[in-house]
């Protein structure tokens, strides 16, 4: 049984978190939040220390390291964004493997600082990647895999996942914090999306606004034009009303529809993790190069075949 601690316990993503550490036989001995909404620590791991202020949490971390017994073996960063930096860099420091949650760190350059700091603790990162543990994303890599070399695959990738107001009064609105939409709800489609067709070899910026975000990349094994949403408006006439996301690839004319199958892959993930095959830093720094240059970039929304026929309504 390993001991971990979770900063960020308080958000959207850390009950899967929580459910994968009870479920993988380990315990969760602390948990830190600056908000104290955690009731959800009651129907899972009730034992659990719970700190709102980060010098107490560090302090009680550094006090657990004195018996071998009760010292943390894993940190799981659940943080906003703009902090993955500093609470990876803090458990390295306190002697612990790190998982964090998507995007690992905003940019390339800020990879090389966590590569360091790994060298200098001996500790690991490792990223939550879970598209590619998706059986149905697997079976498509497998497939592209099987066809021809010289086959590249014209794909349409569509991601709406409905957020409300108060999305955007978030730190998920903010995009200093969030690092904007499209890497904040994209950077694991980016993923998965090198992770079965290769090498990025062209990426185009076609719209990038506060609530969506479309482009087109160029990777070995595929073409593809990508649209990203929050705006409950944009999903499909046929599942508005029913579904409040809508996840599609379109590869060559067939359909993907990969909405289902989410529930178990975080469990998944810590499995692969605590049985030595977790996907660290160099695993992430394709989707991370990705979407810093999304970032940077300024969006064109041309007339051509690489521009989606719908998202050319969205030009000014």
């Amino acid at each position: 049984m390993k001991n971990f601690a979770l900063i960020g316990a308080a958000g959207y993503i850390a009950p899967r978190h929580m459910r994968a550490i009870k479920d993988t036989g380990n315990n969760l001995s602390v948990a830190y939040d600056i908000n104290d909404s955690v009731g959800i620590i009651d129907s899972i791991s009730p034992q659990s220390d719970f700190f709102t202020e980060f010098e107490r949490f560090l302090e009680h971390a550094y006090r657990l390291k004195r018996d071998p017994a009760t010292a943390l073996d894993y940190v799981s960063v659940c943080s906003p964004n703009h902090l993955h930096h500093a609470h990876i860099a803090a458990g390295l420091r306190l002697g612990c493997d790190v998982i964090c949650e998507k995007p690992l760190v905003p940019t390339p350059a800020v990879l090389d600082e966590l590569a360091r700091i790994e060298r200098e603790t001996g500790k690991r990162v490792f990223n939550i990647l879970q598209l590619r543990h998706h059986e149905a994303i697997l079976r498509l890599r497998e497939k592209v895999a099987a066809a021809p070399r010289d086959t590249k695959f014209d794909v349409e990738l569509t991601y709406i996942t409905s957020r409300g107001k108060w999305y955007l009064e978030s730190w998920k609105g903010d995009p200093r914090k969030s690092f904007g939409v499209a890497t904040n709800i994209g950077v694991h489609f980016f993923d998965m999306l090198h992770f079965i067709f290769g090498n990025l070899q062209e990426n185009r910026i076609h719209l990038s606004e506060e609530t969506k975000a479309a482009g087109y990349l160029e990777y070995e094994r595929a073409r593809v034009r990508w649209f990203l949403s929050i705006d409950a408006n944009d999903l499909p006439e046929g599942v508005k009303g029913k579904k409040p996301t809508f996840r599609n690839i379109d590869i060559s004319g067939e359909q993907l529809e990969f909405s289902e199958g989410f529930t178990d892959l975080h469990t998944t993930s810590y499995q692969e993790i605590l049985a030595g095959r977790g996907y660290g830093i160099e695993d992430a720094r394709h989707c991370i190069e990705t979407v810093d240059v999304i970032r940077s970039a300024r969006a064109v929304l041309d007339t051509g075949d690489l521009v989606r026929p719908f998202v050319k309504r969205f030009a000014s």
